[in-house]
């Protein structure tokens, strides 16, 4: 069943022009805001000079919040130090894991954590599993957003934390789609919202924090159907309380409007 001329968001980049028509053709009135950029590696100056700190030695611990971020920040040291390079400085410290993403991540590395946060894997269980540690010079992955809470109660124990950001990819050269985007949305012009990378939503909650309407944003967004394209964009939306309606039987672009088109008005 096609979409009915319901208003769908997509912040598909690099093929916008192929997602609009491949809405249009489920019948939906698509609005296509790209969400993002490559950033060339040497952007990435913060997380250079958290591995240079990480590599000489400065932290007996390291908290990994998410699956993704892990994958990104192995990824990111790997292409200017070597293949290995997290995972070997990783081995030297206590690592902590939330949850079963980000201890799969260090499964592909060859890590395994010292502790893992059980369900419902949110900062307090986190805390709760490194009780007693003399760990005081502790890293926290971030990804999406800062958690203010981690990071204060791991201070209030007297620890010297640092948080490392990691992104991939930066918004658009021009991002004013994209604030639009996040303007219509918080004022619920949207159905349907389709996220076909991890860092769509990351951009679009910035956009839209620094217009002053993010919670307004994310609220509606959770009234809507969303679609997301695999588990690594459905666990950066979980990161801002967004839980997908659904993920499409195969991880392709087409099957995603295509599916999103049939679910739509169940």
């Amino acid at each position: 069943m096609p979409f009915s001329g319901m208003r769908v968001l997509a912040l598909e980049s690099r093929r916008g022009v192929e997602m609009a028509e491949l809405i249009r053709r489920q019948g939906g009135e698509p609005f296509v805001a790209p969400a993002m950029r490559e950033v060339p590696i040497e952007e990435h100056a913060d997380v250079f000079r958290f591995a240079d700190r990480l590599f000489a030695g400065e932290f007996e611990m390291m908290i990994l919040l998410t699956g993704v971020g892990t994958r990104q920040l192995n990824r990111l040291l790997a292409a200017r130090y070597g293949e290995t390079a997290l995972a070997d400085a990783l081995r030297k410290l206590v690592v902590v894991a939330r949850g079963p993403k980000p201890v799969a991540a260090l499964r592909e590395m060859g890590v395994t954590p010292a502790a893992v946060a059980p369900e419902p894997n949110t900062w307090r269980e986190l805390v709760k599993v490194i009780p007693g540690s003399k760990e005081r010079r502790i890293a926290v992955q971030e990804y999406g957003r800062s958690n203010a809470e981690l990071l204060d109660a791991l201070r209030a124990r007297g620890a010297e934390v640092t948080a490392v950001r990691v992104y991939k990819y930066g918004l658009p050269e021009d991002a004013e789609p994209l604030r639009e985007a996040a303007r219509r949305l918080a004022s619920g012009e949207f159905q349907v919202a389709l996220f076909t990378t991890a860092v769509q939503i990351g951009n679009l909650a910035q956009v839209a924090r620094d217009q002053g309407v993010e919670d307004a944003a994310l609220a509606a967004l959770r009234k809507c159907l969303v679609g997301s394209i695999g588990p690594s964009t459905t666990e950066a939306l979980e990161e801002f309380d967004v839980h997908p309606t659904f993920e499409p039987s195969h991880p392709k672009m087409g099957i995603l409007v295509k599916e999103a088109a049939e679910r739509a008005h169940g």
